[in-house]
């Protein structure tokens, strides 16, 4: 043994200081390899639609209701499913239901509770007794214990939990307990949970969404192209907050900025009302929902407008500091005749519909006027100083990153950028050449950068350039197109001009070389491993599948965002991965929290199976499970140490 290893077990001997308790942490940590592996539940592009992502995580993608069936068969009818599987939904909403309703509540009570008790059985089964406890509500810790482990000294055990029950009633707590057990059951049919990108931009909920996550016991997030424009925002870079604005502004969703965190966009609208007061601002339409107050609509197609224009100077000044993101064919505002009403892209001209540019300096047309930099230097100071925005901010680099490898699943939003022939794509990021995983890790780095690197601003100021060419640039893994036609959407007719070219990887993903070929870029292995990705969405109407290659690849973006839903025919796709294999559930349109309580509507599911374990898959046979086979070859070294006296137990 050398000096290092000898050090290293002295540092565990303090937290195993004796062979019995070494011993015991090796017996305790072998059981647990053998026991299955937790469910883990995966999720795209949710765009802020918190009602239907609530939903989601609380039926864990109808795991909650497999787990009822698995329990009480045919010996519940379908509706008595139903109504149990809601309550554990929403166990408040419910009771105050179920009460206004039941003329014999304390036979419901009772009834519901042993029910409740059985499925908390059930979930609970696949975890060490350790891992159960740690979930449990501390109010009710020692009686859920009670009811879920198997007494075997106890002669009447069915007596004795009867009378368990009953006296939960009687002295009043029935209704607090249900709710417990309730929110201990959606706890615990789910052990992990991944993001795979896009909480923000188009619903109206991402805070609400942040918020749930932060709550959540178990999470990671690979950042998508609309967090990330967010995240350059939560960091004051200029670009970023105009686009998190005019997207908000574009689907009728400021209200997400102004009530969910608090930023002031006074000045944007007074700017917006004095500056656009006689300009035409036709063009910049809001895509509304039912919820939009159309009373704003001029004020915020204004607002719309003139933060579009920003958004399109500040755009131009970085790429004009930054040649080596090969953007030049985005610096359209000084390709426009006026007289004409055309701009030239390429070699070719196109009539705009609009070029009534109150603000633009034909001369220098990237150039923000006073009045322009004053609003945008307050709403650098509004983002920077939201104190909501930058804890949810923080909450994504703590617990996000762009990719993921884990349980020989890689995981990423958008694509790995390659060339035709299916060759890495390299990216030029501060003066060197980058591709592949490597991409992946220094745009990472860079990210964080942009945020963390609060001592060296010549250097976070270039990062956060970097976060946004991450958005928008034609080489970020999380965009994966040649361009994002923001400008000719909005400005030409002509729809050749909207069309922005995908990446050469969404052509190949038929390709089962291919697909090996990242995968073993990421170091995994070509047999059992799967890339999960979303971010551009699957056309189910248009017959498009969303598994590739036998299930080597599966985009699991189907729509989750109401924008998509015309497009995809579905309302999005979320994924369950448990000891038994893989499943692709497909969701229908989610009609809301209050239709799910009143009429025990659940969302539709239709669910494929993606892969089966004939053998059920352990925790052994994890990434945990790695981790935890090197924790007892560690210990069983201090056991050594403790036996041949190179260690003095204590």
């Amino acid at each position: 043994m050398n000096e290092l290893e000898l050090k290293y077990l002295k540092s565990l001997a303090h937290q195993y200081p004796n062979i019995a308790a070494a011993s015991t942490e090796i017996i305790n940590l072998q059981a647990i390899l053998n026991l299955p592996k937790g469910t883990e539940h995966f999720l795209t592009d949710i765009h802020g639609e918190y009602e239907q992502f609530n939903h989601v995580l609380k039926n864990g993608s109808g795991a909650v209701k497999r787990k009822i069936d698995e329990v009480f068969g045919n010996t519940l009818s379908s509706r008595d499913k139903k109504a149990l599987a809601t309550l554990i939904y929403y166990p408040a909403e419910k009771l105050d239901l179920v009460m206004q309703e039941e003329d014999n509540i304390e036979d419901w009570y009772k009834i519901t509770l042993h029910r409740l008790v059985q499925v908390t059985k059930r979930v609970a089964s696949k975890y060490t007794r350790s891992k159960v406890r740690k979930a449990l509500p501390k109010d009710f810790a020692y009686i859920i214990e009670e009811l879920i482990t198997e007494k075997a000294e106890v002669s009447d055990k069915e007596g004795y939990y009867n009378e368990i029950i009953h006296t939960i009633i009687r002295i009043g707590r029935a209704p607090d307990f249900i709710i417990a057990l309730s929110n201990l059951i959606q706890r615990l049919v789910i052990d992990h949970l991944h993001i795979v990108g896009d909480i923000y931009d188009r619903g109206p909920g991402p805070h609400i969404i942040m918020d749930t996550l932060m709550k959540y016991h178990s999470v990671d997030i690979q950042w998508g192209n609309h967090d990330i424009v967010w995240m350059g925002a939560a960091c004051g870079h200029l670009a970023c907050i105009a686009t998190v604005i005019r997207i908000a502004a574009r689907y009728g969703s400021l209200d997400t900025l102004e009530d969910g965190y608090g930023i002031n966009l006074i000045p944007l609208a007074t700017f917006a009302m004095e500056t656009y007061k006689d300009v035409n601002c036709d063009t910049f339409a809001i895509k509304f929902n039912t919820d939009y107050d159309t009373k704003d609509l001029s004020l915020d197609m204004k607002i719309h407008k003139a933060i579009s224009i920003m958004q399109f100077k500040l755009e131009g000044q970085v790429i004009k500091k930054h040649p080596e993101f090969q953007m030049d064919d985005r610096l359209l505002l000084d390709k426009i005749d006026y007289d004409k009403k055309t701009v030239r892209i390429g070699d070719k001209e196109y009539a705009m519909s609009d070029v009534e540019f109150p603000t633009v300096d034909r001369n220098d047309p990237y150039n923000l006027t006073p009045e322009e930099e004053q609003v945008m230097a307050r709403l650098r100071q509004a983002f920077l100083k939201c104190e909501k925005l930058q804890r949810h901010i923080r909450f994504l680099y703590t617990n996000g990153s762009l990719y993921k490898v884990h349980n020989s699943n890689l995981l990423y939003h958008g694509c790995v950028p390659v060339d035709e022939k299916g060759d890495f794509k390299s990216a030029n990021v501060e003066g060197r050449e980058y591709k592949g995983k490597a991409l992946y890790d220094v745009l990472d780095n860079c990210a964080r950068k942009g945020y963390y690197a609060k001592n060296e601003p010549i250097e976070m100021y270039r990062a956060q350039d970097l976060i946004w060419y991450i958005w928008a640039g034609p080489n970020s893994p999380v965009f994966g197109k040649d361009k994002m036609a923001t400008f000719e959407r909005y400005f030409i007719a002509d729809k050749e001009t909207h069309k922005e070219v995908k990446n050469s990887y969404y052509s190949l993903l038929g390709n089962e070389e291919f697909l090996n070929k990242i995968l073993t870029e990421f170091g995994l292995s070509t047999r059992n491993s799967h890339i999960i990705n979303g971010h551009v969405p699957v056309e189910l109407k248009k017959g498009e599948s969303p598994i590739k290659c036998d299930g080597k690849l599966l985009i699991i973006d189907g729509g989750f965002s109401k924008a998509y839903q015309s497009k995809t025919g579905i309302a999005g796709y979320t994924l369950v991965a448990n000891s038994h294999g893989m499943r692709l559930v497909a969701h229908e349109p989610f009609e809301s929290t209050e239709a799910a309580i009143l009429h025990e509507s659940d969302i539709f599911s239709d669910t494929t199976i993606v892969e089966t374990s004939y053998d059920r898959i352990l925790v052994a046979d994890t990434d945990i499970g790695r981790e935890l086979r090197e924790s007892i070859t560690q210990l069983e070294l201090l056991l050594d140490a403790y036996r041949d006296g190179t260690i003095i137990e204590k």
